[in-house]
């Protein structure tokens, strides 16, 4: 498929590029601070009353940014500041179990598969009236955004996934990955005992902030940048949330009816066709940094693939490279 984007701003992995990014890390931790997210608002949509952050002009290009875990909506502080000057209208929803975002419903399942926290998107875009945007993430927002291009390019000017082409298929995720992959997932299994549900409850932000320097080695984020993020683990559903997460794509646990067309469609790992950019952290500590292709079949629109001066935390580390691939498939959607 056509690379339409500009090739300057990309950073190849292996050879000499690679190379000159190991020589030429920034320091990450200067910006750290500056930006604000401001206020945190509040609106009913779908099954939530979501606490959502936004920047920018009402009439900009709308852009939906999506945190992952263990973090919040301030990994976008830089980020939204820097497209909000470029005139785009950037909203930051916690999603479900973080910050403010709560239920509506106190009876109702705490449940994280993939296509409900994408449906949860899908339903703010509704409440705020908005058409369509571009959507970008990084954890689990890249996996909700490789979702909502896939199944719903109709609402999507473009996106940005951190990660790749990350959608889960339950079959898959019970082969074994590579022993050092597994490794560093090791949470995901713990969280699977009791013990690890424990665990999490009483040790959330120590085990955040392991996650936090064992997925982003290069990354000197700061005390102040870790307890502003680490407010919004103290949500009453954060615990249930997390666990439910990792339990149903371990296949530990079972989904929602009303999910069961959209996981369907989801395993036949269905292309996307919208405008999109990936993006892989050089120092990402989870998985390694590669050239794309092994999901590159997965895209059928304009799409390239860039290796960014950053770990996992990508939109934190490297704000300027988030924005530069959100502007940039904002402008091939035209």
């Amino acid at each position: 498929m056509p690379d339409l984007f500009n090739p300057q701003r990309r950073a190849l992995l292996g050879g000499a590029g690679l190379a000159a990014a190991q020589l030429a890390l920034p320091s990450m931790a200067a910006a750290q601070g500056e930006a604000s997210l401001g206020p945190i608002r509040q609106i009913r949509a779908g099954d939530l009353d979501v606490g959502y952050a936004q920047a920018g002009p009402d009439d900009g290009l709308p852009v939906l940014l999506m945190h992952g875990y263990p973090y919040d909506v301030h990994s976008y502080a830089e980020v939204s500041a820097l497209l909000a000057a470029r005139g785009y209208r950037v909203i930051v929803p916690h999603l479900r179990g973080h910050g403010s975002t709560r239920f509506l419903d106190a009876a109702a399942p705490r449940n994280a598969q993939q296509s409900a926290v994408a449906l949860d998107q899908i339903a703010l875009l509704d409440a705020l009236g908005i058409e369509r945007a571009v959507v970008a993430g990084f954890d689990w927002g890249a996996r909700t955004a490789c979702i909502l291009a896939a199944l719903w390019p109709e609402r999507c000017i473009g996106m940005v996934s951190a990660g790749g082409y990350i959608v889960t298929n339950l079959a898959n995720s019970r082969k074994p990955l590579p022993a050092a992959v597994e490794y560093s997932w090791w949470y995901q299994y713990y969280f699977a005992t009791d013990n690890g549900r424990a665990g999490l409850a009483a040790n959330r932000r120590d085990i955040a902030r392991i996650l936090w320097t064992h997925n982003s080695p290069r990354w000197r984020f700061d005390d102040a940048a870790f307890e502003r993020a680490a407010a919004s683990w103290d949500n009453p559903d954060y615990v249930d949330i997390v666990v439910h997460n990792y339990h149903w794509r371990l296949g530990l646990a079972p989904g929602e009816r009303r999910y069961e067309r959209f996981e369907e469609r989801l395993t036949t790992r269905p292309v996307i066709g919208v405008p999109s950019i990936t993006l892989d952290g050089a120092y990402n500590g989870i998985v390694a940094a590669s050239d794309g292709k092994a999901f590159a079949s997965r895209f059928g629109g304009p799409w390239s693939h860039r290796v960014v001066e950053a770990g996992h935390n990508v939109p934190q580390e490297a704000p300027q490279a988030f924005a530069d691939a959100v502007q940039d498939v904002a402008r091939v959607a035209g």
